[in-house]
Parts: structure tokens; sequence; C-alpha cells
């Protein structure tokens, strides 16, 4: 999931002149959805272009911006598949008051997390009922419960995608028959996910059509197989580094799941009519489900060590707290299924004919099932815990102008310790400035440390780098950076910064 620190218009950089064009840089490659340059008088600019190169989504600017304020609002798709938006502020001369992007009227956060919901409703239940039916045990009455939850499945696909377009573009439901809503949403990665459930859905369905064993038996395990796929190939987990790791994880505990909650509706349905028949179902079903939890166990944690990263990650952040609610849940579907193992199932195998204590404990196995899915559509609107750790300071901006020359300089993180320093060259027109080489020097007179020079190296991304520079100390600092533009001309420019103590 990425993440973008936005200016606000006080702390904007202002410019003598307006630049030719703006850059938004994500710590990941991005889908751009919407892009909207709002110039100081509140109109929106349909005359600006943008270019994406991987990481960075190039915004050229129209000539004739008046001066004030300048607003960028954008709104894009992550690695992961979910939507991201903000805005970035700079003014040419002096600052005005910025504009702002109205806000939908309505939102879709309610219909993306049902349609969600039916999803997994469609892979766990349906997808796993009928792997179920296939290799365990024929349930006759519980076929046309597994055949209504893969058909939930079904009729969520479509508004899903489509949800995902307007979250995207940010726009309302009646937006929903625009072109452009579903060209975004098939440019993201729940597209392919979206279309191996339905592959999964399709093959579970004819595997509980199919009058031969065998072909019922292959499609179902073919259905099993692609869940899993549909889940590894979009979210938060799935996308998390190391992906050989993760994507696998997610595939392996996300069949895990299917094979347990699509026991459930069989079960309960052969638990449920007065023969006998419910005892060996059951053990043959325990002993495949001993070590498929230990795998959920082990998947899980996996996956949640390399999400959270800390323990303190579970309350703090709103990823978290959704983990510690399904983790609180988990351990009540862990003892209901304990209680029917060490109690239940032998008070039946000691000859107990009610079997109806057993079924209302599947059953209520199942609700729990139910409110975990429920419970884990809530990811979609959280920021991982390690997107955020990973997340770099919003560096520290210096701008510094004459009328020929100006230097965007970016400090970073802009406290005390080691920092980083970025130098952006630039005419007084705003064109870029070659440099042969450049040295900064710092000072802080105030507490007596004289000037502190650094030679600046050309990095990958075209601007000129000095990194691990000491400041020991917090206060105000006194900066120059010399510039030799050719054997015969230099440019100086100085300015004060303000560096805050850790």
């Amino acid at each position: 999931m990425l993440r973008w620190s936005r200016p606000s218009p006080s702390t904007a950089p202002s410019l003598a002149v307006a630049p030719k064009t703006v850059q938004l840089r994500f710590n990941e490659a991005v889908t751009p959805g919407v892009i909207r340059l709002i110039d100081s008088a509140g109109r929106v600019r349909d005359d600006a272009t943008t270019h994406v190169v991987d990481r960075t989504i190039e915004i050229v600017l129209p000539a004739d911006l008046p001066q004030g304020t300048q607003l960028v609002s954008y709104r894009v798709i992550s690695e992961d598949g979910h939507p991201v938006g903000g805005s970035m502020v700079f003014s040419i001369g002096a600052a005005t008051a910025a504009a702002t992007v109205p806000a939908d009227a309505s939102s879709i956060a309610g219909l993306i997390w049902l349609a969600r919901i039916g999803i997994y409703i469609g892979l766990f239940a349906g997808v796993g009922g009928a792997f179920f039916v296939c290799w365990i045990a024929p349930a006759r009455a519980a076929s046309n419960l597994i055949a209504a939850a893969l058909a939930v499945g079904f009729v969520s696909i479509v508004p899903s995608l489509g949800f995902q377009g307007l979250d995207l573009l940010g726009l309302p439901l009646d937006a929903i028959a625009i072109p452009a809503v579903w060209n975004s949403a098939l440019a993201t990665s729940l597209a392919p996910s979206l279309l191996i459930a339905a592959a999964a859905l399709a093959a579970a369905m004819l595997a509980l059509r199919t009058a031969s064993v065998t072909a019922a038996r292959t499609l179902s395990a073919v259905a099993m197989v692609a869940a899993g796929l549909s889940l590894a190939a979009t979210g938060h987990a799935a996308t998390a580094s190391p992906q050989w790791l993760t994507r696998t994880a997610v595939f392996v505990h996300g069949v895990g799941v299917a094979f347990w909650v699509g026991a459930l509706l069989p079960l309960a349905a052969i638990g449920w009519r007065p023969e006998a028949a419910l005892l060996p179902v059951l053990q043959r079903f325990s002993r495949l489900a001993v070590p498929v939890v230990a795998v959920l166990v082990l998947t899980g944690l996996t996956l949640a060590v390399i999400q959270l990263e800390s323990f303190g990650a579970l309350l703090q952040t709103a990823y978290g707290q959704i983990l510690s609610v399904k983790l609180a849940l988990v351990l009540v579907l862990l003892g209901l299924a304990a209680l029917n193992r060490l109690y239940l199932t032998p008070a039946l195998a000691r000859g107990g004919s009610n079997s109806r204590p057993l079924v209302r404990s599947i059953l209520l196995e199942g609700v729990a099932a139910l409110a975990i899915l429920a419970v884990v559509a809530g990811w979609r609107f959280t920021v991982p815990p390690r997107t955020l750790s990973a997340e770099v300071a919003t560096p520290l901006a210096i701008h510094i102008h004459t009328e020929n020359a100006m230097f965007q300089v970016l400090v970073s993180p802009g406290k005390v310790g080691t920092d980083g320093f970025v130098l952006q060259l630039m005419n007084g027109d705003a064109t870029p400035l070659q440099a042969k080489e450049a040295t900064l020097t710092l000072s802080l007179p105030e507490r007596g440390i004289e000037p502190l020079e650094r030679q600046a190296t050309l990095g990958a991304d075209g601007y000129l780098h000095v990194r691990e520079v000491p400041i020991p100390y917090p206060g105000r600092w006194h900066i120059r950076i010399d510039a030799l533009v050719s054997d015969f001309k230099k440019v100086t420019l100085e300015d004060e910064f303000d560096v805050a103590a850790r």
C-alpha cells in the first residue's frame, strides 16, 4: 500500500515563476485514476497532461497559471489494488487560500464491503463446500445451499469490479455506467483476481452438477486451487515483500480456510437428518482437519508478522485492530472445534443418538466463520503497519531563489542526527540548471559551529545528492550552495532553515 506526504498551504513551496512540471513520487508502482489541477482562481484545468513512469507521475502544467496557490489532486491505485487519494499544494508568488476538492456526496464503502463478503462466501463456503461433497462425503441436503453460496459469489463479482472503478475515480454510485469506471477497474490487480475467482466458482458449480465422480473431484480440486490463486493475486498481504513467501502463504491459507469453512454446511446438513451418518463422516473430516488447522495457524502467523512488524501495531493501527478482532473470533472458532472433537463427537461415538447438540455447535462455527469473513473484508479500507513503518518521513523543503536561479533543497529527515540533502537546481524560468559540480556548506553560528562543506554527487534520479551529513544540534542553520555551471560561471545561493530535535 503506497503513501504520499502532502504539504499544507502554509508549508508548501513558493516559487517565483510557474514550474513546467510537477512530479508525484510514490514508494511503489501506481496506476493513475484521476489527476486534477485546480488553479488559484478555483478552476479545474483540463489543459494539464500526465505521464507515468513506474513510481512517478509527471504532470505537465499549462503555461498560463495565475499567481497564487495551486492544488494538484490525485487518486491512484496502488500495487495491492487499493485506491489512494491526496493532494499537493504549491504557490506561484505569494500564497493565497488553496482550493479544495469537494468530497463525494455519497460513499460506496459499504457496498464495496458487502461485495467483498459475497465473494468470500462464494470462495470459501461455495468452493470449499463443493470440494467436501466431492471428496469427503456426498450431502444432497447441502448441495442446494452450496450452490446458493456459489451464486452469491457470482453475483458479487461484477459489482465488486464496478465499485472498484468508482472508488478509484472518486465517483458516486450513479456514475456506474460510465465506461471509464470499468476501464479503470480493469487496469488494477483486482481484475485478474476476480477473473480467477469466477473460474473457481464456475468449476465448483460444474463439480456439483456432473454425474461422474472422477470429473467432479477433478473440477472441485481445480476450483480450490483457483480460489487460492484468486486471493494471492491481489490485496495487502499478497503484495508485501518477499512476495514469493507472502503470495504462497496467502494461497495456502486461502485453500485451508476454504477446506474448513466449506465443510460446515455439509456436516450440519448430514447431522440434521435422523440417520446415524454423521459420525463416520465427521471422523474422516477430523483426521484431515487437524493438519489443515496447523497450516492455517502457521501461514496466518507468518502473514501477521510481516504485516504488523511490531506487537504494538495490533492495538495502535486500524489494520491491527481488525486483526485483533479476527484473532478473537478465530479463538472462538477453535474453541468450538475443540468442543466438537473432544466432547461432542466422543459422546456420539459412545452410542448417543442425539446429534443435535453437535449440529448446533457446527452451526455456531459457521456463524463465527461468517463473522470472520465480514471482519476481514474491512482490511480493504486500512493501511498495513508494515507500509506505515516503511513510509519515508516528509522531507524538509528549502526554496532559495533569485532572478537568475532557484535551488530547491530537500532535507531528509530534517532533524538532528544524520541527514541527506537533495539539490534540485533550476534557472530563473524553472528549467533545469546543469551544474558541473556543487558544494553544500552548513553552519550554526549561534552554537559556534563553523562552516561544514560537503561535495554533492549526481544521483540516478538526475539530482545532486549530499548524503550522511551530521547535524548535531537543533536550531537555525545557515545553508550555502555553490554550483559551478561552467568553467567561468559559479552560482551561489544562501538561506537559513530550522532543524528540529528528534
